[in-house]
């Protein structure tokens, strides 16, 4: 099935809205936070905490009255959703059994079976111990390796390694620090069981077409590839998207007369109505839209993070938070601000918890001309506010705007 061409403004808004960050905010609290998570691509975890933790960011930025303490109990509490991957991401918890064949995968492989079998005693030892309780890192004096990305201890490798081969799930966290249990004491038992691999291949056909929005054959591939855990098969992998297409799982469609753009066949009814200029009712925003408050955006928010933000945005976005101080373009923590279906600049953000204020390093915009434009001005003034009221700040403080003469109307 062929859906008729799209513009980029199109292309723009419908990769925003499935992602639930247009027109705006949809949702509110802790029900908001399970709607976004089920709705939205993938929220990738990570500790830093600077303004907030990403995670916490990227749901605030699609759920009135978040709050941290909302994730923390879908993880945690009420087993809706689980952690995982090499790269941190929730999950929800009805998708384990498709996982469970990523995780057989990820065992299978060279580099897990030599490191199962360099540490059999202290992987058996691991899992007597975590079948009395939950464990963490930190419970173990370790023996040292150097030092790696990760860890440098072989009982955090070790743990870390039954982990993302799906003998043990996350417990809960001890601060930041995951705590481990064995799998049957995390997930339900109408979750345990693990799919076929067939099963779990074409869930995760239909999952990376769900999590890009709309997507070339290429991106769909790599994105299949990373969450199947397969290797690459060109020819295999353009029979598959054939039998999405054929099957009527999918849908085409292209921007002008660009490369084949693919869209899972259920969203096909909400990218006709972006492109006829309305919103999908799905995606209403009960408050204020993101014309009326921008948006900061995480910094390892899906639809920015990877080059994705040059791709569709034209917005040269690279978080610089581990690049030496002196190579930062930017800076530190810095994040794209989202004003309707633009990304209209970016802002180096830090919150001083003493003072209870939000710290403005720089904000600079993509084009100066923008700052003449008052409702915009506006609405990154709402959008800082609100910010620095969900980081628990009472206060705002702006220290230099580029260009120049936005930092007193925007103060």
């Amino acid at each position: 099935m062929t859906s008729p061409a799209v513009s980029v403004q199109t292309v723009r808004r419908f990769i925003l809205g499935c992602q639930g960050l247009w027109p705006g905010r949809r949702s509110a609290g802790r029900p908001g936070a399970r709607s976004a998570l089920h709705q939205s691509g993938p929220i990738q975890i990570d500790p830093l905490n600077v303004v907030g933790r990403s995670h916490d960011l990227a749901l605030h930025a699609r759920v009135w009255d978040y709050r941290p303490e909302h994730l923390d109990h879908l993880l945690y509490t009420s087993r809706e959703f689980f952690d995982y991957g090499g790269t941190l991401y929730v999950l929800p918890m009805g998708e384990l059994p498709y996982w469970r064949v990523h995780m057989a995968r990820r065992a299978a492989e060279e580099k897990s079976r030599a490191f199962a079998a360099e540490h059999k005693l202290l992987l058996e030892t691991l899992r007597e111990d975590v079948s009395r309780g939950p464990v963490a890192n930190r419970d173990y004096a370790g023996r040292r390796r150097p030092r790696t990305f990760r860890s440098d201890k072989d009982t955090a490798r070790a743990l870390r390694h039954l982990w993302l081969t799906g003998e043990l799930m996350t417990h809960g966290r001890r601060g930041f620090e995951r705590l481990y249990a064995l799998r049957r004491d995390v997930a339900p038992v109408e979750v345990q069981h693990a799919a076929t691999a067939d099963e779990a291949d074409d869930f995760f056909a239909r999952k990376a077409l769900a999590l890009l929005g709309l997507a070339t054959a290429r991106d769909w591939a790599h994105r299949f590839r990373h969450l199947a855990r397969r290797r690459s098969d060109p020819d295999g992998e353009r029979r598959r998207l054939g039998e999405l297409l054929t099957s009527g799982a999918a849908v085409r469609t292209q921007i002008g007369d660009g490369p084949a753009l693919y869209l899972p066949a259920e969203r096909a009814e909400q990218l006709e109505a972006v492109r006829s200029g309305s919103v999908p009712r799905a995606w209403a925003t009960p408050r204020a839209d993101t014309l009326t408050e921008a948006t900061f955006l995480a910094p390892l928010e899906f639809v920015t993070a990877r080059g994705r933000a040059a791709k569709w945005f034209e917005f040269d976005y690279v978080w610089e938070v581990y690049k030496p101080a002196a190579k930062r373009r930017w800076g530190y923590y810095v994040m794209p601000i989202l004003h309707g279906d633009q990304l209209v600049g970016r802002a180096d953000l830090r919150m001083d918890r003493t003072a209870r204020t939000l710290i403005v390093p720089h904000l600079w915009l993509e084009r100066s001309a923008s700052a003449r434009d008052a409702d915009l001005v506006r609405a990154i003034g709402l959008g800082l506010r609100r910010l620095a009221e969900w980081a628990g700040g009472d206060d705002v403080r702006i220290d230099a705007t580029s260009p120049a003469g936005l930092r007193v109307p925007l103060a």
